[in-house]
């Protein structure tokens, strides 16, 4: 049996034309022609079964076949705020492995000890279509630019926020267990400083501004690994 091929297209039931990108590796590399059935994915909950009716080198127009509605796989927002590591493609691993795990938000902060401060989003998004496709997943998850540490906590989110550091100065809950004890339908964002952690003054103003303090366990984890870790308590506790 043909295996299914996967495309993501934005507004794919307003579209009637593959992007550039997933038109060339249609025609291209998996040597697809008119008359060849795909499922369409618009990052926005529904799958599309459609058939394609014209080919060119970098073209692809297609026809919707039927519309599948997908049933979200978890309950409340899924927000991950992380400072990127100095290599990058640490942090792009994260992304990639965050987005198969499941969640519906990934920021990024500017914190006072990262060590970068720039990021090419653009690239990042590239990495997180490409792991929605793999893993089948119905919903996008919203990216966001490189936020200063101090405008993000300012900023206005509703539900549970954490903050995972580790100074053992400011007491701190485990927070899967803080997770099990809330209402799995709520909104949970989760901070991840950059390897040198949060500052101690960056922890007392996010518990200042309502943010509670959380450890992830007993291991010290990487950056990345801290992320990732913190994705999947978030999704063992909100699972529908």
């Amino acid at each position: 049996m043909k295996e299914t091929r996967y495309f993501f297209v934005p507004d794919a039931a307003k579209q009637i034309e593959l992007p550039d990108d997933e038109a060339v590796h249609a025609v291209r590399v998996l040597r697809m022609q008119a008359g060849d059935e795909m499922m369409l994915m618009d990052g926005q909950g529904s799958f599309y079964r459609a058939v394609l009716t014209l080919t060119t080198q970098k073209r692809c127009q297609y026809e919707i076949v039927e519309t599948l509605p997908q049933k979200r796989q978890w309950k409340g927002c899924i927000h991950l705020a992380i400072a990127p590591t100095k290599l990058m493609d640490r942090i792009e691993w994260m992304a990639e492995k965050a987005t198969e795990v499941g969640l519906d938000k990934l920021s990024f902060l500017d914190c006072a000890f990262s060590e970068r401060k720039t990021l090419k989003l653009p690239r990042v998004e590239k990495i997180v279509v490409s792991a929605v496709k793999q893993s089948r997943k119905a919903y996008m998850p919203e990216l966001t630019e490189m936020t200063p540490f101090k405008n993000f906590i300012q900023q206005h989110t509703s539900g549970h926020r954490y903050i995972a550091h580790c100074y053992d100065e400011v007491p701190r809950v485990n927070l899967f267990d803080e997770l099990k004890a809330v209402n799995e339908d709520e909104d949970t964002l989760v901070m991840i400083g950059p390897e040198g952690d949060f500052s101690i003054d960056e922890v007392h103003l996010a518990v200042d501004a309502g943010f509670i303090s959380v450890d992830l366990g007993k291991s010290r984890l990487r950056t990345e690994t801290a992320g990732l870790s913190a994705v999947m308590m978030m999704q063992l506790a909100k699972q529908c």
